[in-house]
């Protein structure tokens, strides 16, 4: 009894794993009939690009991928269509489909080579390098593809010398923005102050005018008669005589008051401070320094 439901399995075991088979075969089958079409296709599609029917040549190109996922050619030759076209992101997708698909090393080297143009077209120098060092992964003797990789790497050290260079500008222009802004607070302090000074002298010279004024109504009138008769004789002999005491203290109307010099010398000391610090701070800063390298 054991050995016949042995046998059974066996039966079963092989009738399933020869059925598998011909699933498989029949797959394979269909699928080289699939990619014998597609690649058909591909030459009609050839052919109308051949003679500038892209229209027609592109619709035929897409219907032969549809066809086929193992035809390589469809979608590399598309994408050499729209790179040519100047359609650039759409070249990438088609190069990007071809190079997944192969499974050989000469298509995978001409994908990613490909690739890597449009990465130079797009000033993606960075992922340029990396295509191009995937294509000559697969093809490491194409010195077409060494010469756009040290092409690519030129031109990343350029992208980015001039991308620090523009920090840098940034950088100073933030800067001296900073300074401008410090200087404008310092030159409102400075004018705060003077003011406060000059509304002091202004309080001073009222403070001396009303003294002055307080001695002359404090004088008795015996005094002022006194002082009259003196006027009188002054008015007669202009040229003779001294000057009362409060006219030589007080000054000509042309002539600034010893508060208003002292004012005007500290306003000219803070300028010349002023020029001093702005002076320090360029020699500080120094010169903007660029390195571009030629290549």
């Amino acid at each position: 009894m054991n050995k016949v439901r042995l046998m059974f399995a066996l039966l079963l075991c092989f009738g399933f794993a020869q059925a598998q088979d011909e699933t498989t075969e029949k797959e394979n089958k269909e699928a080289e009939k699939a990619l014998r079409s597609s690649t058909n296709m591909t030459w009609e599609a050839n052919n109308e690009l051949t003679a500038n029917d892209f229209v027609n040549s592109e619709a035929k190109y897409r219907k032969a991928i549809s066809k086929s996922k193992q035809n390589v050619a469809a979608p590399f030759n598309l994408g050499n269509a729209y790179y040519n076209r100047e359609s650039y992101g759409e070249a990438f997708g088609r190069f990007k489909q071809a190079g997944e698909a192969a499974t050989e090393k000469p298509e995978k080297h001409k994908a990613y080579h490909n690739m890597g143009n449009v990465f130079m077209k797009n000033k993606e120098y960075e992922k340029a390098v990396e295509a191009y060092k995937q294509s000559l992964r697969s093809n490491p003797d194409d010195d077409e593809t060494r010469y756009n990789l040290a092409l690519a790497k030129k031109m990343l050290e350029k992208q980015q010398d001039e991308q620090k260079n523009d920090q840098n500008k940034d950088n100073e222009d933030k800067q001296d923005q900073k300074d401008q802004e410090q200087d404008q607070n310092k030159d409102q302090n400075n004018e705060g102050g003077d003011n406060e000074k000059k509304d002091e002298g202004k309080q001073d010279e009222n403070k001396d005018k009303g003294d002055q004024g307080d001695k002359g109504e404090d004088k008795p009138e015996e005094n002022q008669e006194g002082d009259g008769d003196k006027k009188k004789e002054q008015e007669k002999k202009p040229n003779e005589g001294d000057q009362p005491n409060d006219q030589k203290q007080q000054p000509r109307p042309n002539q600034l008051s010893e508060q208003q010099i002292q004012n005007l010398l500290e306003a000219m000391e803070n300028e010349e401070k002023k020029v001093q610090e702005k002076m320090e701070a360029r020699k500080v800063r120094g010169k903007k320094i660029r390195n571009e390298k030629d290549w």
